[in-house]
């Protein structure tokens, strides 16, 4: 009974597969199938049954690999789940089309989407047999891979197998509707728009979806340029894509091209002696590998900095998951900033100060901005991509990796006292260095409770900071501190300024709030964690005028329509005034004085007498060591440590076979400063040597320390006048007599002091002198 009932499912199926194509008008004239006249109700409930299947059938947009450019418009990657190129017919070479339609369909532009001849031939063989087979026409093969295909993008597994299915009543149902789509199909868009969709959707083998992706991986030519021994062979791989793959099974694959060309030939496409010259020609394969894996890109680490910035832009959907779907299917075009020539320097300089293969496993990496763009230019690092360890190798970007960044955390001092009236010239007072550290070293005693703030509170106790050298006592300007990096001198400024204020500073300049440790001694030097990128676009701001820009990978962005699309982007915003750019420039320019051997940065002086500004960073232990610096064109950020996330330090350890530096430690200025330069020098070379600007009022006399640390400055071209003590007095009595000396004067946060609350209990150049028009903080007391 079951086989009786299937049979006559089976029948009445295939009865309406018949019926239906003379009711449409499908079948030739004089053909003649009497079993529909005489199949009476069934017939008539299975054309019902055909009349009300699904019949719209739209062409979607194909998933299509995307692709990651450079500025010169070379690839630095194709992102795809599926390896895929969308052209339009007109781009794909007339032999190439008439070798598909050859082989899968060659009545193809006379019938209307069902193949009356064939769908009888089908019928008679498989009606004594297992599952529909054969008989389909292009635009039904169409039809089934683009369902599949749907399908398969949605996560639909099941919907995909039946898209596919050629056994039993499924297969007869899929074939019923596959029909039914052919039909609607042909009857909305023409025959040359179907051929276009057919050639794009189809699937080549060797993970390659659409003919111009095959073309350029088998053939390394766009499918405009194949020709014919080339078009008969990957029209022959679709029927069995991996059965007629021409790399791993290239005997069956050349087999299959001939009775392509065989096929051609019968059908007059191509002469005798095409067909036979074609037919004996070798396969000729110039394989092109695209990956779609950052991993195997020639810059392996911006393009995950890329893939992961563009996970963040909302233009690419709603989602992470959606973003990367887009990037992955979409067909984006994605232009970045990123130079190559600018990444080789990087990368040749880097490697040639620290190899990659060095037993100690040092690294190094470097970032460059643009200043008043926030491109980035480039990264580098001195490791080769790889997920598994490996001396020399890694996986993380360290370019975009956070390290503490020692004395490079002066310049946000430096600004965050000029944005307070302070002037290049004004001094700082170096207390006497009595107190030891908890490593028995000398340095200067502070107390917590004057770095108070709404960021910090801890009024208990106090700490030891040192320097790396014998520094004089007394007074000595911002430039001569900044340029030898005193940390006594910066931490008496940072009270000065107020901590908090220090720390605003570097968060308006990009770096994450959540990322610095917030006490007096990780403040002024630098414990927190920062990257070669984010350190790169502080400094950048400077060199901008003011302006910073959030550092960004990606210039445009275009869909697979050729729509542009939105850019997520915070946007360049003055944070500093250019009065104090060009102060802060010129204070820091004193760091790259290459005739004071005491300037930490003087071996960073780049080629020319090119005007360039920049800070050294030594962490405490030499952990890890920096120069950040920039010219009016260029930032740059130069980190060397240890990438693994060890706090190493870097001492006792030759590069290249070779000591770096006077003691055991390797500083700043002894590897990261040179290198800066080297990196600087070969980026800059032939460009214009450009000077920083100048602002009106803004004093251009620049400290030239000598190489005496008891040297006195030079610098100060204003009268030096006695600063009137106003301890004791209130605000508004400290501010007049301060004001009538000839000072500008600023209140700083209250402090905990003997005085009566709210009288000054503390203020900076107290008893000494400094220049007409400086500005002098005041701290009222908190009782």
């Amino acid at each position: 009974m079951r086989a009786t009932r299937r049979l006559g499912s089976v029948l009445s199926l295939l009865i309406a597969l018949l019926a239906t194509a003379m009711v449409m008008g499908l079948l030739a004239a004089g053909l003649l199938i009497p079993a529909v006249g005489g199949a009476g109700l069934a017939t008539n409930k299975s054309i019902d049954l055909f009349n009300g299947l699904p019949s719209t059938f739209a062409m979607n947009p194909l998933a299509q690999q995307s692709r990651i450019l450079a500025a010169d418009g070379s690839t630095i990657a194709t992102p795809f789940n599926e390896n895929r190129i969308v052209v339009p017919l007109n781009k794909v070479a007339p032999i190439m089309q008439k070798a598909q339609v050859a082989i899968e369909d060659e009545r193809f532009f006379q019938h209307g989407g069902i193949d009356p001849k064939g769908l009888l031939r089908a019928l008679t063989s498989n009606a004594q047999g297992g599952g529909v087979q054969g008989a389909s026409t292009l635009t039904q093969q169409y039809v089934k891979v683009s369902l599949q295909n749907e399908a398969l993008s949605s996560g639909n597994t099941t919907a995909a197998r039946n898209a596919v299915a050629r056994e039993g009543l499924q297969g007869y149902v899929r074939k019923l509707q596959e029909l039914k789509y052919a039909t609607a199909l042909e009857q909305k868009y023409s025959k040359d728009q179907i051929l276009d969709g057919y050639l794009n959707l189809v699937y080549y083998g060797d993970q390659q979806y659409g003919i111009e992706a095959a073309a350029e991986h088998y053939f390394s030519v766009p499918a405009s340029k194949l020709n014919l021994p080339q078009a008969a062979l990957l029209a022959g791989v679709v029927n069995q894509p991996t059965a007629y793959d021409p790399v791993n099974n290239p005997n069956d694959s050349k087999a299959r091209r001939n009775i392509v060309l065989q096929k051609m030939y019968q059908q007059k496409i191509i002469t005798f002696k095409q067909y036979s010259d074609a037919s004996v020609s070798p396969i000729s394969l110039k394989l092109k590998n695209i990956s779609g894996n950052c991993a195997s890109s020639k810059y392996p680490y911006f393009c995950n900095y890329v893939e992961n910035w563009l996970s963040q832009q909302p233009s690419l959907g709603k989602t992470v998951k959606a973003r990367q779907a887009a990037l992955e299917s979409g067909g984006l075009t994605i232009k970045t900033s990123f130079q190559p020539k600018m990444a080789a320097i990087l990368d040749a300089k880097l490697r040639a100060r620290v190899p990659s293969n060095n037993k100690y496993g040092i690294n190094d990496a470097a970032a460059m901005i643009k200043p008043g763009t926030g491109q980035i230019i480039a990264t580098g690092q001195n490791t080769s991509y790889s997920t598994t360890a490996g001396l020399g190798k890694s996986g993380i970007n360290l370019a975009n990796s956070g390290f503490t960044f020692g004395s490079s955390t002066k310049f946000f001092q430096i600004v965050t006292a000029l944005e307070r009236n302070a002037s290049p010239d004004m001094t700082i007072d170096v207390a006497p260095q009595t107190a030891k550290n908890a490593d028995n070293e000398l340095g200067t005693s502070f107390r917590y409770a004057d770095f108070q703030g709404p960021c910090y509170q801890n009024a208990r106790g106090s700490f030891v900071i040192g320097n790396d050298f014998v520094v004089p006592t007394g007074k000595m300007t911002y430039a001569r501190a900044t340029a030898w990096s005193v940390n006594t001198a910066f931490t008496k400024l940072t009270e000065d300024v107020g901590m908090c204020n220090v720390v605003d500073t570097m968060v308006k300049l990009g770096l994450n709030r959540k990322d610095l440790q917030i006490t007096p001694a990780s403040v002024v030097l630098g414990v927190g964690l920062t990257s070669p990128i984010g350190l790169a676009s502080a400094y950048a701001t400077a060199a901008a005028g003011g302006m910073y820009c959030p550092p960004r990978p990606v210039d445009s962005m275009i869909d697979g329509n050729g729509k542009k699309l939105a850019i997520s982007v915070g946007k360049c915003k003055r944070v500093m005034s250019q009065q104090v750019a060009a102060e802060t420039t010129q204070i820091f320019r004193a760091v790259l004085n290459p005739d004071d051997h005491k300037a930490t940065g003087y071996k960073a002086a780049l080629a020319n007498n090119r005007p360039a500004a920049g800070k050294t960073g030594t962490v405490s232990g030499a952990n890890n060591i920096w120069f950040v610096g920039y010219t009016p064109q260029l930032a740059t950020a130069v980190w060397v440590g240890h990438g693994s996330g060890s706090d190493r330090p870097l001492r006792n350890v030759p590069i290249n076979g070779q000591k770096i530096g006077s003691g055991n430690y390797i500083f700043a200025g002894d590897l990261a400063a040179p290198m800066w330069k080297d990196i600087m020098d070969a980026a800059l070379k032939g460009q214009p040597i450009k000077q920083f600007p100048t602002v009106p009022g803004m004093n251009t006399g620049t400290d030239t320390p000598s190489s005496g640390p008891s040297s006195p400055s030079s610098s100060s071209t204003s009268t030096q006048i006695s600063v009137p003590n106003v301890v004791g007095q209130d605000i508004n009595s400290a501010i007049a007599t301060l004001q009538a000396a000839g000072f500008h004067v600023q209140v700083g946060p209250n402090r905990p002091g003997p005085q009566p609350r709210g009288q000054i209990t503390a203020m900076s150049a107290s008893g000494g002198s400094a220049s007409q028009g400086t500005t002098i903080f005041i701290y009222p007391s908190s009782g």
